[in-house]
């Protein structure tokens, strides 16, 4: 894939093929300066203006018929702070060469999500996270932020300087402002040691409580259809480094993760009623496996099967209550769900938007293989997660809008509060931004 999902003839596709937009014109800046320009240049025009990542979003929350701001020109490392343990990084970074060219400086960040594919900026901007009892999004690691608003001012924030708009702008949306810049708290690389191991599904949700508290990084994948899960617990480790061997990484994450599971999503799409056996195979067919690397190498794995996801992220105490009444549904709806549930959990935070914000929080997330019918699974299992309060992940399918947000976020009206002062004119405005912050 090259560094943004594209299309023919100016039209710009996301990476999951569920969102298209036409932009009137795309600009690749070489500098904030440049990116500031065009912003005022939009304005003169009376035209909106979007950054685009990677596309790993699934809603429409970077689709515009406006300008289309591609950061690519906008990466690279530039600045180390050892003394202040920081990195600043230019917002169209990947999160892989961030990650890479970390390790070879020594460094790390605490946490990650599970693919890094995505650009920094995207990456917190929607609240990408992995899981973990003290640390999980990408975004509660920033200590300061660079961004363009809408009259082409560059803006910093951090904590001290502008704590308002850093409050915010952490898990900004889009917005708010053009992030350019960022800057994460980083530590000395360290070693993991990953736990993979199948473990039935009761058993998971009786002994979640325990699980959680007593590993760093605890997640599962439930396969619908049955009564079987595949856990994972990550814990920092002295070492000895003992990565997953060349043949059997290929074996498994590979072969297993990325090329049979295509062909059985194919086998799936083509004969629905295979799924449920397909689906006992699967989660059959991953072995217990232990292995010690550094963070990146554990935590992110390549995802090269397309797929549609929706992801709540539910009171933590209220996770296997949730997940009971999703199997429930499952099992009596007649649906065919041929991709495993992944649940992660993060500790509260306090950005303003963030899914984990004021309250410990877990994470379930739904998929689709791209190209199957989603809705009836998707709506379905909505149903369920807003009966719990639920706070959908920015950048996955959901149907919630602004006044179901002022229920479920309680610092809401200060982030609306905060755009009008920095966006009146609503330069950065979507039909996303619309239905999701109100008019």
């Amino acid at each position: 894939m090259s560094s943004t999902a594209s299309g023919k003839n100016g039209t710009w596709r996301n990476w999951g093929g569920n969102v298209s937009a036409r932009p009137a014109r795309e600009v690749t800046p070489a500098s904030v300066e440049e990116l500031a320009a065009a912003v005022r240049r939009a304005a003169e025009d009376g035209l909106t203006v979007k950054a685009v990542g990677t596309g790993h979003s699934f809603t429409s929350i970077a689709a515009t018929d406006g300008v289309l701001i591609r950061p690519q020109l906008l990466t690279g490392i530039r600045d180390i702070d050892r003394d202040a343990m920081t990195v600043t990084v230019e917002a169209g970074t990947p999160l892989k060469r961030l990650n890479m060219a970390l390790a070879r400086e020594g460094l790390s960040l605490t946490n990650m999500g599970d693919i890094m594919e995505q650009t920094v900026s995207g990456a917190a901007s929607t609240g990408t996270h992995g899981t973990g009892r003290e640390s999980a999004s990408i975004a509660a690691q920033i200590k300061g932020l660079e961004l363009v608003t809408a009259d082409g001012t560059v803006l910093t924030c951090s904590e001290k300087e502008n704590p308002e708009v850093f409050a915010a702008a952490r898990i900004g949306l889009g917005a708010l402002g053009i992030v350019t810049a960022i800057t994460f708290a980083v530590e000395p690389v360290f070693l993991l040691t990953a736990r993979e191991e199948p473990m039935p599904f009761d058993k998971v949700l009786a002994e979640f409580d325990q699980l959680w508290a007593e590993n760093e990084h605890f997640e599962f994948y439930w396969f619908p259809h049955t009564g079987n899960t595949n856990t994972k617990r990550n814990n920092r480790s002295a070492g000895p480094e003992k990565p997953v061997p060349p043949l059997s990484g290929w074996f498994e994450d590979e072969f297993l993760s990325n090329g049979v599971f295509q062909v059985a999503q194919w086998v799936g799409r083509a004969a629905p009623a295979s799924i449920p056996t397909i689906a006992r195979i699967s989660s059959k067919a991953l072995s217990a496996r232990t292995y010690t690397d550094i963070p990146y190498k554990v935590y992110t794995s390549p995802r090269r099967v397309r797929f549609v996801e929706m992801e709540y992220a539910v009171p933590r105490a209220a996770l296997a209550e949730t997940l009971r009444e999703l199997k429930a549904m499952v099992d009596r709806s007649g649906l065919r769900v041929s991709f495993p549930v992944e649940v992660r959990t993060a500790p509260a935070d306090d950005i303003t938007l963030s899914t984990a914000s004021g309250r410990d929080s877990a994470y379930v997330a739904v998929h689709m293989f791209k190209g199957t019918p989603y809705h009836a699974y998707f709506t379905a299992a909505e149903r369920i997660f807003t009966a719990h309060e639920g706070r959908p992940h920015w950048g996955k399918v959901h149907t919630r809008d602004a006044e179901y947000f002022a229920g479920v976020y309680p610092r809401f009206g200060e982030f609306t509060t905060l755009r009008d002062r920095l966006d009146p004119d609503r330069r950065f405005q979507n039909d996303y931004l619309r239905r999701v912050l109100g008019p």
